[in-house]
């Protein structure tokens, strides 16, 4: 990522001189798609797609939703609702009518997923070192003032971090957390939930993250507190824990490794313990990634299915709460660029222009993903078949 880093004036080269109208008419194929979900090449709708070089459409249609992307980011196209674009494209399922455009790209996605463990303890590290580890300042100016870089909970919340606070007090309400207790994080980002947990409910907490650059703020933030914060893979954990949680973390597992991190789960829980799972899901098994997220922002990461979660668990654990709040993330994703949007002018200072756009379109095509229900926010809370205690969620 230290290719964004740094900004350059030669970055207003990356944005093409407009080309005239003319010139720049879609082929038939793109215009028929694109048509299906409301939406037009220079059109007069907020959520258009406003073509600066028609060498956009050469990139769709040989890379697709890759080429898309990149020649976003290289200002051959803008859009001025650029969520509600990727709302639009992702409620008409647009992927689903492909023929020939960019399908190789899909394809080879799909068998390097389900062919290739992309996600290794020596692999894991990567998106640390692509993404968490990009500089600390981002975040911090992106996030809110507990650094939860992962879904708020907006039922009663009218400021992004009410939202983020009240999702961190559902959290450890749902694991019934006593003080005392030892709590183990799986991938805890920069420390917002074991503060939030050492410091309300007077519990001991070990969180781990595969980020050198979370880790050293998350031990900043957590000093005098009994938090642990500790750089290695969940894999590698040894010990037992009264309570487990793993927010935003799942994403990064990849569907080979569900099997032994439920294992792992299991062999370091206690038997009457809880278990809280927070991930974003999928609405339908896909055995790939979008080749610009896994580029660009998530390497080898996997968004899981209700269905591959629930096969997993089949015999290992019981469900004893789902509770999906998906459209909340869209809200998050807005609120994060907002800030992000509002810090730009001290961070451009660093980050070139590209950068700008690449994140950009990084949130608000998450942010349309979510709209359009493609994607959800799952909690799911699980326990041992060993534990007999009868369970009651809350909300």
């Amino acid at each position: 990522m230290t290719r964004f880093k740094q900004h350059d004036k030669s970055d207003d080269a990356l944005i093409y001189s407009t080309q005239s109208q003319a010139s720049l008419s879609p082929p038939a194929i793109l215009r028929d798609l694109a048509k299906q979900c409301d939406v037009r090449f220079n059109g007069k709708q907020p959520w258009d797609i406003q073509v600066h070089h028609r060498d956009v459409y050469s990139q769709i249609l040989t890379k697709g939703s890759l080429g898309f992307g990149e020649s976003y980011m290289d200002g051959l196209w803008d859009s001025e609702q650029l969520d509600e674009l990727f709302y639009r494209i992702m409620r008409a399922n647009i992927e689903e009518h492909l023929v020939g455009v960019g399908k190789f790209a899909l394809i080879f996605q799909s068998l390097r997923h389900r062919f290739f463990n992309l996600q290794t303890v020596k692999r894991a590290y990567q998106v640390g070192e692509q993404h968490y580890d990009i500089g600390n300042d981002v975040f911090e100016a992106m996030l809110d003032p507990t650094m939860s870089y992962s879904c708020g909970f907006w039922q009663k919340a009218d400021t992004l971090e009410q939202a983020q606070l009240d999702k961190l007090d559902m959290i450890c309400k749902k694991l019934q957390l006593k003080p005392g207790e030892k709590l183990l994080e799986i991938g805890c980002g920069w420390g917002g939930l074991a503060r939030h947990a050492a410091k309300n409910y007077g519990v001991e907490v070990l969180g781990i993250t595969i980020s050198q650059e979370q880790q050293k703020l998350a031990q900043q933030r957590c000093k005098g507190l009994p938090v642990e914060i500790r750089l290695t893979d969940y894999r590698d954990l040894q010990g037992q824990f009264d309570k487990i949680v793993s927010v935003g973390m799942f994403e990064h597992v990849g569907e080979k490794n569900y099997p032994i991190y439920f294992d792992t789960v299991n062999r370091l829980m206690k038997d009457d313990g809880l278990f809280l799972l927070h991930t974003i899901g999928i609405y339908k098994t896909i055995h790939r990634v979008d080749p610009w997220i896994d580029k660009y922002i998530f390497r080898n990461g996997q968004l899981p299915s209700a269905e591959q979660i629930a096969a997993v668990l089949n015999k290992r654990m019981v469900i004893e709460d789902w509770h999906n709040f998906g459209q909340d993330y869209a809200l998050t994703l807005l609120a994060w660029w907002d800030k992000f949007e509002e810090a730009w002018p001290e961070l451009s200072q660093k980050y070139s222009q590209r950068f700008y756009r690449m994140w950009k379109y990084y949130l608000m095509s998450c942010a349309g993903f979510f709209k359009s229900r493609q994607g959800q926010l799952w909690q799911i809370v699980l326990t041992k078949r060993d534990r007999l205690e009868t369970y009651r969620s809350i909300r």
